[in-house]
């Protein structure tokens, strides 16, 4: 039998997950990471399950830091999906959550996720997948601890 894995009391893996993404210069140092272990003679294929992407974008990670230096590793403005409702609008969002759909006439006492896009709709008038919409509830969750 092998040893015992620490296991966190305090966090789950979720919200550690949502601090990481949240900070640019901890995905900055992954890549970078990353970098290291290619030097050190690791193939991009046999890191990308340790570093959950694939293979091609640890090579590109590379050829980024191998021209432009650190610098080259921060994300630059522009790029990657945007959400659709502004950062106003997602706070806005959080708040209505935090109450009562009943507050906003619905006839529920829990807030689901089609509940929730129906409230986006509605308010926001901006149109999102379901998966999308339990994203967004999951992502205030592990705000909210």
């Amino acid at each position: 039998m092998g040893r015992k894995v620490k296991q966190l009391k305090n966090y789950t893996t979720a919200q550690v997950e949502a601090l990481f993404e949240r900070n640019e210069n901890y995905r900055t140092g992954v890549k970078l990471y990353a970098i290291l272990q290619l030097t050190r003679g690791y193939s991009s294929r046999a890191l990308e399950g340790f570093f959950r992407t694939s293979f091609k974008q640890i090579c590109n990670w590379a050829d980024r830091f191998d021209s432009e230096g650190v610098e080259g590793l921060r994300m630059k403005s522009g790029r990657g999906r945007h959400f659709r409702l502004s950062l106003e609008q997602l706070h806005q969002l959080k708040e209505d959550l935090l109450k009562s759909p009943k507050e906003y006439g619905y006839n529920a006492n829990r807030w689901s996720g089609s509940l929730t896009g129906e409230h986006i709709r509605k308010k926001y008038e901006v149109d999102y997948a379901p998966s999308a919409v339990y994203r967004l509830m999951r992502s205030f969750i592990c705000v909210n601890k």
